[in-house]
């Protein structure tokens, strides 16, 4: 087996260039094999695994761009992003946010968009200048820019802001119908709306609930507000 390496382009970004345990295309199509199996356990296992392989091969100088349109560095990214996802989604939030940090080094384009991620572990683990940094990066038009930022401010102040809490009710009625819904099943009506080819905002209102369903349950204060918010307008 050749020697993993980091070879120079042209465009002063990096190949990343290997073969067996180091060919991430395959350690990624590997994974997601596992995962659509059933075999979760193994399929984050063998992510995180890649990971460290991947971690093992960066100099501890000089700043590395791995080159997006590298089908083997791509999938090394891919492969970091989906292992901050598997931490994310068991409440490593730490670990979760070293990974993404990590992503984003290596591609400072976030082609990931691991921005919006990270923006949610820096509000759980309570980095909220960190987070003020990074919710710079994501869309105004995104609405996991909307929920975060008042997740942020209710950490903060114990309180979502009026003004946010009415924009998130007018411009984004499907989410706040969702975050403050009882039940949010991911039953066979919702997979085939999102798996479509154009998903409504109701089952992508619940596509994002159920992405950070691991922060409500940690964190259930937030969506109690919300809720009593939602009762309030109603009862008025």
């Amino acid at each position: 087996m050749a020697k993993p390496t980091l070879e120079p382009t042209p465009d002063q970004t990096f190949e990343l260039r290997g073969d067996g345990p180091y060919d991430f295309s395959r350690v990624l199509a590997l994974s997601r094999e596992r995962q659509e199996a059933g075999r979760v356990e193994e399929a984050c296992n063998e992510r995180f695994l890649a990971c460290q392989r991947i971690e093992e091969l960066l100099p501890d100088d000089g700043e590395v761009i791995l080159e997006w349109n590298h089908r083997n560095s791509r999938a090394a990214l891919e492969l970091i992003r989906a292992s901050a996802i598997d931490h994310f989604l068991i409440g490593d939030f730490e670990l979760s946010a070293a990974m993404l940090e990590l992503l984003l080094e290596l591609d400072p384009e976030d082609h990931l968009e691991g921005t919006v991620l990270l923006a949610f572990d820096y509000i759980a683990l309570g980095e909220y200048e960190l987070f003020d940094e990074v919710s710079n990066d994501v869309s105004d038009k995104y609405p996991s820019k909307e929920v975060m930022t008042m997740w942020a401010a209710f950490r903060r102040t114990g309180r979502i802001p009026e003004g946010e809490l009415a924009r998130f009710r007018s411009r984004y009625a499907p989410y706040f119908a969702e975050f403050t819904a009882a039940e949010h099943p991911a039953d066979e009506g919702y997979l085939r709306d999102i798996e479509g080819e154009r998903p409504s905002a109701a089952a992508q209102a619940r596509e994002l609930w159920l992405q950070t369903e691991i922060l409500w349950t940690r964190f259930p204060d937030f969506i109690r507000a919300l809720c009593a918010a939602a009762s309030s307008r109603s009862g008025a």
